[in-house]
């Protein structure tokens, strides 16, 4: 959920132009489009024009950023079906494997939102040091900070899952034979049989049974 909430989020990088007073302008952009709000509320917003004209490193966000929300999708699907508590996908041994790919698909998509929230933060970062950048100078926004927390999640929650393969190896469930129904008379006959009876014999009146 936080992978993919960063995607229509605004803030990817932030800048303002502070007043005497108050905020004159704040300047913001995301993998889609740059914006500029002013004091008043209102923002003007250009979306980029062509996809083909972009800078290379919006180009491998998008898709890394896209990538990852699919992967996710996928892993929470093969996750529900490895769980327990679940009807489907069979045995235990079978559940434990669809959970470990679960958990490696999850991996995959922490992974790439890791990598594509730290390309545009390093891009963000190597332009407000670079003294030789004229243009305007960003710095990092909400949405990288959302993006590197749900990537760790991923992260985090598909080594859990992978480790279910290794509890599931290393406790396997014991089976039961069934014998077959044995009569009353014949399983006492076997109790009577097999442990002798040291005890005097005792003479109870037929009421006595419940």
């Amino acid at each position: 959920v936080l992978v993919s909430s960063t995607l229509p989020t605004d803030y990817w990088k932030v800048s303002t132009i502070d007043g005497t007073v108050i905020t004159t302008a704040t300047f913001w952009a995301n993998l889609w489009k740059t914006c500029v709000t002013d004091s008043t509320g209102v923002s003007n917003c250009k979306d980029f024009p062509s996809m083909l004209a972009l800078d290379g490193y919006i180009q491998a966000c998008r898709g890394l950023m896209i990538s990852a929300v699919c992967l996710g999708f996928f892993g929470a699907v093969f996750g529900l079906v490895g769980m327990k508590c679940t009807k489907v996908g069979g045995s235990d041994q079978t559940k434990a494997k669809i959970a470990c790919l679960a958990g490696l698909i999850f991996i995959l998509s922490g992974l790439c939102s890791m990598t594509s929230c730290s390309l545009y933060a390093n891009r963000i970062t190597s332009e407000f040091f670079d003294p030789s950048f004229v243009a305007q100078k960003y710095e990092l926004g909400a949405a990288l900070f959302i993006g590197w927390a749900g990537a760790s999640l991923c992260i985090i929650g598909g080594s859990i899952f992978c480790f279910s393969i290794a509890e599931n190896s290393n406790s396997p469930r014991r089976g039961y034979a069934y014998n077959g129904a044995a009569s009353v008379m014949s399983s006492r006959t076997k109790v009577h049989n097999s442990v002798p009876d040291k005890t005097p014999p005792k003479h109870f009146d037929k009421n006595a049974y419940v």
